[in-house]
């Protein structure tokens, strides 16, 4: 079966999909996007998403968008009409088609909704997660508004790049002061040499990722101990264990940072356990 996307209104084939040549999002990368894991054809976590996409928005001052409610019908009519059971839906936003100059465009220009989803069956990620995956670190090269989920993401590609040419799934970014910021698109976490969570904490204009948000519930409730603090690349490599997060990773073991092999070089447990206790609740409360 071939793929649909949603534009502007419609639902087209995969391939004949198209925005307009002066869209925002393509001259200027004007917008911004979310992503849902979808599982048995339904949204993980899916007020988090939907607020900050909101969110985003409302930053960047991008009006327009349909409501809630219709959104979450083009949503799940995408999710449908590509069969997807597992996997993941997204969403980019624009400031939509005007001629191409740097200010807004006039007043009611509609913004541009791009709607896609494809299949991405778990057994890969959990496959993935039973060995443990390796990590490389990259300079942080981003703007000072990482908080906002653009589509401005040239740093983060050619960090995830630079990751895959080193045979390592992800890169997590190292600001001048030699502290880890985040994951090209994770969110990036160790268990400290004490037994102590330590994930960046959000005032460092780093992404508010709803997969963290989610996971820290499921910490709080087991009664670990968390600390909301940055730890630099030494700490990264001394830790017990280590692990990033996101909406389609979940909760990923590291057992490698720069080739250096984090514990014993195998998934931790503590990793593990939160990665088996987020699938079961985003599962369970999928909408």
């Amino acid at each position: 079966m071939s793929r649909v996307a949603y534009v502007n209104g419609q639902y087209h084939p995969h391939g004949q999909a198209t925005i307009h040549v002066e869209d925002r999002g393509f001259q200027f990368a004007d917008g911004v996007y979310e992503v849902w894991s979808v599982f048995d054809g339904r949204m993980a976590d899916f007020d988090g998403h939907m607020t900050r996409l909101h969110r985003s928005l409302d930053e960047l001052q991008i009006r327009g968008l349909m409501s809630r409610e219709a959104l979450m019908r083009v949503l799940h009519e995408t999710i449908r009409r590509n069969r997807v059971v597992e996997g993941l839906v997204y969403i980019q936003v624009t400031r939509g088609t005007a001629r191409r100059d740097h200010p807004f465009p006039p007043e009611g220009t509609p913004p541009s909704v791009v709607v896609t989803a494809r299949s991405l069956p778990l057994s890969k990620g959990n496959a993935s997660a039973a060995k443990g995956v390796a990590v490389v670190t990259h300079p942080d090269l981003r703007w000072g508004r990482c908080d906002i989920k653009t589509v401005g993401l040239l740093p983060n590609v050619l960090a995830k790049q630079a990751a895959k040419e080193k045979g390592a799934s992800e890169a997590w970014m190292v600001d001048d002061m030699g502290l880890v910021t985040e994951g090209s698109s994770t969110n990036a976490w160790i268990i400290d040499e004490n037994g102590k969570l330590r994930t960046r904490d959000t005032q460092a204009n780093i992404l508010r990722g709803i997969t963290r948000a989610a996971v820290m519930a499921l910490i709080e409730a087991e009664g670990l101990e968390l600390e909301e603090r940055a730890f630099t690349v030494d700490e990264a490599k001394c830790a017990r264990e280590a692990f990033y997060t996101s909406a389609s990773g979940y909760v990923m073991p590291t057992v490698s940072i720069d080739g250096t092999t984090i514990g014993d070089g195998k998934p931790g447990p503590i990793a593990t356990r939160l990665r088996t206790l987020y699938l079961e609740q985003a599962r369970r409360d999928a909408i």
